[in-house]
């Protein structure tokens, strides 16, 4: 049993560190791009499918490490073709994803956590507990499973990916960064930076080192209100993280990397949808390059937000766009499978 327990999960060790194990082992260093492009190109799930390694060095690996696959658990089809997976982990945990399917694109939402431990009112994995973060191969292979289900469901390949799942991705941020990494680059999937988006709940000083490490992706941060009491009661965070904290961390992200932001923006019955709100949101907007994605409520059982109604909700987007911001009334998809934004909590079905 203690050799099982000493095993390292073989993506969690550079190419560097491979090429020295191997060449210790007697083995070429060239080994260890092979292995590396099995694991990150050809997303490779066991060492037994590396056919142009011999069957010694094969052996050789599975003695000393693991491939910690992710696997679809469950699969939910939704009325409008949005597809909620539960994955299970190699440990058994849960968490979800969802393919997003439209005319134009095919979306990927995707976990960075197993729960969440922000505590949104109104937010379902924000009830969660939050048990541990996700390694970069476990956000990896979400993708890759969404791609292939994308492909066989719809003909067509995964073209965007949101950070959007379950947690917090930069309370996660060195594993998030380092899967991004891997879909990215010519050596992994080789997707493209700007279609992959990594959304926060508002955490100033990470916001700041993304500007630092100069990040090629799109930054969303979910705003949903640009007043601290009104954030702070639907958003703890918020109260380490004030407004005036995110304005000047957004602000030195967007000198640092050029990248305009995405505010994101449920829209709350009676709560956030007055033109007041809408005239404090466009202030907020004033600070850097931006849009705005106002977002259709799904209601859940911990919490009693309703959805605006349709008028307040147009002429709530109609004041922004009056000064020249960039708005959106994004639709939910996925609703009737608990798979639409702010749903995402494990239930297990029959």
């Amino acid at each position: 049993m203690n050799q099982v327990v000493e095993k390292k999960e073989i993506r969690n060790i550079s190419v560097e560190e491979l090429k020295k194990i191997l060449l210790a082992e007697g083995e070429p260093a060239f080994r260890a791009k092979q292995i590396s492009e099995w694991l990150w190109m050809k997303s490779a799930r066991t060492f037994d499918e590396m056919s142009n390694l011999s069957k010694g060095l094969r052996e050789k690996l599975k003695e000393r490490f693991t491939i910690n696959a992710v696997s679809i658990h469950q699969s939910q089809y939704s009325s409008d073709k949005t597809i909620k997976n539960t994955f299970r982990l190699a440990d058994g945990n849960i968490i979800e994803g969802v393919l997003i399917p439209a005319p134009d694109r095919m979306t990927a939402c995707v976990s960075s956590q197993v729960g969440c431990s922000l505590t949104c009112k109104f937010c379902a994995t924000g009830y969660m507990e939050r048990k541990r973060n996700l390694e970069p191969g476990e956000i990896y292979d979400q993708v890759v499973l969404i791609d292939r289900q994308s492909r066989e469901n719809y003909g067509m390949p995964l073209s965007n990916i949101v950070y959007m799942g379950m947690g917090e991705p930069l309370l996660n941020y060195a594993n998030v960064l380092k899967s991004i990494e891997y879909i990215t680059s010519e050596g992994g999937l080789n997707m493209a930076a700007k279609r992959i988006t990594v959304s926060t709940a508002g955490i100033a000083k990470m916001i700041r080192k993304l500007g630092d490490d100069k990040v090629k992706f799109n930054l969303a941060l979910s705003l949903h209100a640009a007043n601290d009491l009104k954030r702070n009661e639907i958003m703890p965070i918020n109260e380490q993280n004030s407004l005036k904290a995110l304005a000047e961390a957004l602000k030195y992200y967007f000198i640092k990397t050029r990248n305009p932001v995405t505010y994101e923006y449920i829209i709350f019955d009676d709560f956030n949808d007055g033109i007041q709100d809408a005239m404090e949101l466009a202030k907020f907007c004033k600070h850097l390059p931006c849009k705005v994605n106002i977002i259709e409520y799904n209601p859940i059982s911990f919490a009693s937000f309703q959805n605006a109604e349709e008028d307040k909700t147009e002429a709530f987007a109609a004041y922004l766009r009056k000064q020249g911001i960039i708005t959106n009334v994004r639709r939910s998809r996925g609703k009737d499978i608990d798979a639409a934004c702010g749903q995402l909590a494990i239930k297990e079905k029959d």
